[in-house]
C-alpha cells in the first residue's frame, strides 16, 4: 500500500477529527479574507459560501459528506452538533435584560413567522406551485432551513420541494448575514432588547448571529435566543397552523 493510499485510509477512518481540521481551516481562511472588509462581511458568510461550493463539487445526495474520506463532515453537520451549537450560543444572554422585551418579543416572534409564510408562500405560488404541501413547505424554508424540510417531511412534500425550501432557507441566512452591519445603525440594532427584536422577525438563528457578530459580538446571545425560539415554534406551527390556513385559501 503506497503512502498516499495510507493517508486516505487514515483519514477515513478518523473522519470526524479530520472534519474538524478541515472545516477549521476552512473558518480560518473564510475570516481572513473577510477581515479585508474591514466587518462588512462576517466570516460566517464567507464560509458558508465555502461550504456550498464544496458541496457542488462533491456531488452526489451528501454533498461533500458522499465521499468517504469527508464522511466525518456529514456527521460534524448533523443535528446533534447543529442543535448544541444553537442551543449552547444563547447561554451568554441575561435573563434580565430578557425579561425587559416583554411582549414585543413575542409579537415579533409571531410577525417574523408569518412574514416569512407569506413571502414563501407568494414565492412558489410565482413558480407554478398550486397544493398546499408545496406552497407551505417553500414558506416554511424562508422560515429557516431546518423549518423547511421538517415541515416537508411531516407533510410528504416531494424530495424537490424540501431541497427547494433549504435553498431558501440558506439564501436568507447568508442575506441576513451580510446586510445586518449594513443596516444595523439605521434600525437601532444598538442594545439587547433591538437584538431580541431582530432575532424574532429574522429567525435564521445563523444568519442572525453571524451578523450581530459583525455589529457587536456581545448582543449575539440575546439574537440567538429569539431565533431559537423562532425555529422551534416555526418546527411546531408550519406542519400544522399555517399548513390548513394555506390548504384553507389554495385548497
Amino acid at each position: 500500500m503506497d503512502i498516499a493510499a495510507m493517508f486516505s485510509k487514515m483519514l477515513t477512518k478518523n473522519g470526524l477529527i479530520f472534519a474538524f481540521v478541515l472545516i477549521g481551516l476552512t473558518n480560518l481562511v473564510a475570516y481572513k479574507l473577510a477581515g479585508l472588509t474591514k466587518g462588512r462581511i462576517h466570516g460566517s458568510a464567507v464560509a458558508i459560501f465555502f461550504g456550498l461550493v464544496l458541496a457542488y463539487l462533491g456531488g452526489g445526495s451528501k454533498g461533500i459528506a458522499s465521499i468517504p474520506m469527508f464522511a466525518g463532515i456529514g456527521m460534524m453537520g448533523g443535528a446533534m452538533f447543529r442543535d448544541f451549537a444553537i442551543v449552547s450560543t444563547a447561554f451568554g444572554a441575561d435573563l434580565r435584560e430578557i425579561k425587559k422585551v416583554g411582549a414585543v418579543g413575542v409579537i415579533s416572534l409571531a410577525l417574523g413567522l408569518v412574514t416569512s409564510w407569506i413571502a414563501g408562500v407568494a414565492i412558489a405560488y410565482a413558480f407554478g406551485y398550486r397544493d398546499a404541501v408545496s406552497l407551505n413547505t417553500i414558506g416554511a424554508g424562508v422560515a429557516t432551513f431546518v423549518v423547511g424540510p421538517v415541515t416537508g417531511a411531516a407533510l410528504g412534500a416531494s424530495s424537490e420541494v424540501i431541497a427547494i425550501s433549504i435553498a431558501a432557507g440558506v439564501v436568507k441566512s447568508v442575506l441576513v448575514m451580510i446586510c445586518t452591519p449594513f443596516v444595523a445603525k439605521a434600525v437601532g440594532l444598538d442594545n439587547p432588547q433591538a437584538a431580541m427584536v431582530f432575532g424574532g422577525l429574522m429567525g435564521t438563528t445563523s444568519g442572525t448571529a453571524a451578523g450581530m457578530a459583525a455589529v457587536n459580538p456581545k448582543l449575539v446571545p440575546y439574537a440567538a435566543m429569539t431565533a431559537t425560539f423562532y425555529t422551534g415554534s416555526g418546527c411546531l406551527t408550519f406542519p400544522s397552523v399555517f399548513y390548513f390556513l394555506t390548504q384553507a385559501i389554495f385548497g
